[in-house]
């Protein structure tokens, strides 16, 4: 079936041939592709990365609960 983030692009992808740029459920496809591939981001930054402090994970979490970058 694909991963969540290939769901999300053929579905945005279906969208975009008919519907306007302004459409509510293209705008939510959008959003869920972006937001698919963050998490396949994380996912890969995770897999690679050494494991993170508490203080790093608290960081990160702040970011993701603000829904935007956090300055330091």
């Amino acid at each position: 079936m694909g991963t969540a983030r290939q769901r999300a692009a053929a579905r945005y992808a279906s969208l975009t041939r008919s519907r306007s740029a302004n459409d509510p459920a293209l705008i939510s496809a959008r959003q869920d592709l972006h937001a698919a591939e963050l998490e396949d981001a994380i996912n890969r930054a995770l897999a690679s990365a050494p494991p993170l402090t508490a203080e790093s994970r608290a960081r990160l979490a702040a970011m993701l609960s603000a829904g935007k970058a956090v300055t330091a």
